[in-house]
This record gives structure tokens, C-alpha cells and sequence, in this order.
């Protein structure tokens, strides 16, 4: 059965489902090894980035499956830049960046910098190298697929729908845009819910 077909998943979980949550345990795990990846991959960080480094697991409590882990290197009131880290397999869910008042919402730039990266844009279906997460197929829509090698880069227009994955390697990013407003997000998934909760 696809989860994705409707939100009464969604709203079932969000009050009888006290499991929607990752453990303390798991989150420094993962931001561990993010942490590893990012220097691996030749870029510096200090000590403060890597207390500042954050995974996301959208309230889908499955982390290592969907999720991401950021660490902002800056963000202002017109322009940011993060680095974005995959775990091998890893996949960041499928959502848009919406418009807000005058601003037509989030202009994003990737530029991958080490491992394998496949976003999915809209277009044909062309998907190849990754594959839709099993049971979501109805929330993984853009099947458009963009293989990004280390130096390459993907400029997203505010309001592209898109998702992307890690190959076995896992994946690091830069991602520079404009104007953050993560909580305005609009996801595919209904299941999806913007704040990780951590269970100590």
C-alpha cells in the first residue's frame, strides 16, 4: 500500500504514534559519520560546525532511509549556504519551495562535491542510477533524473518540485539560495512533519 495516497496516516500517527521520533543515540551517529564525510571530503570545519551540524528526519523516523544532515554555513536575510550530507542510500523526501508574498520563494544552487548524487526534477522519467523509496512511490513524483559527479552543479528555480539520493558512496554538498524559510516547505509526503523530535 503506498502511505502516500492520504493524510489520515498522517493524522493517525500524529496522535496515537509516540514512535515518531529518532533516538539520541542514532542522531550523534549520523552526524558523526556526517561529520567524517565533510572532512573526507577536504573541507574544514571547526569545532563550532561541528556542534552546529543538525539530521532531519521529517518526522518519517526512519533516518538512514529519508532524511539529511545540514550544517549552515551562513544565512542572512537574502542568501545562505549549507552543506547537505547523504548517508549511502539516503534520500531527502520530495518538496517544493513555495512562494511567500512578493518573494516567488527559494532559488537553490547545488554544487555536489564528493560521492554519488542523483536529484529528480521535473521532466521525463529517466530514473537510472536511484530508486523510489519502497511502499512511496506516490510521494517520490519526478522521475527526471540528474546525475551530479563531484564539481558539478543544479540550479533550482523557486517552486521546483524535487528530491534527491546518495548511491553507495553517500553524497556531500554545497547548497547556496536565497532567503530561507524551511518551515513554509511544501512536502509530497503527508506523513512529513518539519521538526525532529529526538528522544533522549
Amino acid at each position: 500500500m503506498d502511505v502516500c495516497k492520504t493524510r489520515k496516516t498522517a493524522a493517525i500517527n500524529l496522535i496515537v504514534n509516540s514512535e515518531i521520533m529518532i533516538l539520541k543515540k542514532e542522531f550523534d551517529e549520523v552526524c558523526a559519520r556526517s561529520i567524517k564525510m565533510i572532512e573526507d571530503a577536504g573541507i574544514f570545519i571547526t569545532k563550532k560546525d561541528k556542534e552546529n551540524i543538525k539530521a532531519a528526519d521529517f518526522g518519517l523516523s526512519q533516518l538512514k532511509k529519508e532524511g539529511v544532515q545540514i550544517l549552515t554555513l551562513f544565512e542572512t536575510d537574502r542568501m545562505a549556504c549549507k552543506i547537505l550530507v547523504l548517508l549511502p542510500n539516503q534520500t531527502e523526501p520530495e518538496h517544493w519551495h513555495p512562494p511567500v508574498g512578493d518573494d516567488p520563494g527559494k532559488e537553490e544552487v547545488i554544487r555536489a562535491i564528493a560521492g554519488d548524487l542523483f536529484f529528480y526534477i521535473p521532466g521525463e522519467d529517466t530514473i537510472k542510477h536511484g530508486f523510489i523509496v519502497k511502499g512511496k512511490e506516490n510521494c517520490y513524483t519526478m522521475r527526471h533524473e540528474v546525475v551530479l559527479s563531484p564539481g558539478d552543479q543544479l540550479i533550482l528555480p523557486a517552486g521546483t518540485k524535487h528530491w534527491f539520493q546518495a548511491g553507495e558512496k553517500g553524497a556531500v554538498m554545497y547548497s547556496f539560495s536565497t532567503k530561507v524559510r524551511d518551515t513554509l516547505d511544501q512536502f509530497t509526503d503527508p506523513n512529513v512533519v518539519r521538526e525532529t523530535i529526538i528522544r533522549y
